[in-house]
């Protein structure tokens, strides 16, 4: 009987199956950015490398060698945004909603329990998007969100929808820029948030959109932009949007991921 060339286990399959899912995420996190460009540079010069060591080409081999290896740490700088949020991504959807956690594990008797009232923030995001007023409300979640807090207005007041719809009108001079509510509260407004860096958004997207963004590609927390030209209600999440949403939809959202 003559013996097989290639023996594949049940691990090797696993093994394949495990590389392929990562890839995917990989591409997931770096599509519609300048990454993805570097990236596919980057694994066309590892598969030049496995060509080259497969055929014992010592020279060239060896100099290919030496740029990925070096090329690892020039990785961490160049990829350190999506690092940053496939790691994000990693503790929020796959560690925080499981009932094992450092909290359970190192306290007694801890729960969280939310307190962000939804109903206000639902009921002023309907009335901002019928006057076709812009808005960006930011929910904190887990993500510390001192330092963007910290080039804001420190409100600390009770969230309410006729609040959040007086703070994004016109004439306020706390409209300009984004709300973070934080628990209960109306922590902040007139706060900065960062720029997404994505190149192939809309054209229709504006500052405010690519704000939310920005911020849902750097922290957990939630976004919801009205747009001023339309009053179309949108929402972010993990570097993600959603456009078109009713109040029935935002309500669900909210509830859901709160």
């Amino acid at each position: 009987m003559v013996p097989a060339f290639i023996t594949i286990r049940i691990l090797d399959i696993i093994d394949i199956l495990l590389v392929a899912v990562l890839l995917y995420q990989v591409y997931r996190l770096i599509k519609g950015t300048v990454a993805i460009n570097i990236f596919i540079a980057v694994f066309a010069v590892y598969l030049l490398w496995l060509v080259v060591k497969a055929l014992n080409m010592e020279l060239i081999g060896s100099i290919l060698g030496q740029v990925i290896g070096v090329g690892v740490i020039a990785l961490i700088i160049v990829f350190q945004q999506e690092i940053r949020r496939f790691l994000m991504i990693i503790g929020t959807r796959y560690l925080s909603r499981r009932n094992f956690t450092l909290e359970s594990l190192f306290s007694v008797n801890l729960k969280t329990i939310s307190n962000i009232n939804v109903e206000a923030i639902v009921t002023a995001c309907e009335n901002l998007s019928a006057s076709k007023t812009g808005a960006l409300i930011v929910i904190a979640r887990k993500s510390e969100l001192s330092t963007i807090t910290e080039g804001g207005d420190i409100l600390n007041a009770e969230t309410s929808s006729r609040l959040l719809e007086s703070i994004f009108f016109g004439n306020n001079p706390l409209h300009d820029g984004a709300v973070i509510i934080i628990g209960e509260k109306i922590h902040a407004a007139r706060c900065v948030l960062p720029i997404s860096e994505n190149i192939y958004l809309p054209a229709n997207f504006g500052t405010r959109h690519r704000a939310a963004l920005g911020m849902a590609e750097k922290t957990d927390a939630l976004v919801i932009v009205v747009s001023e030209e339309t009053g179309e209600i949108s929402v972010c999440k993990t570097g993600e949007i959603t456009t078109g949403l009713t109040s029935a939809e935002l309500r669900e959202f909210l509830k859901k991921e709160i």
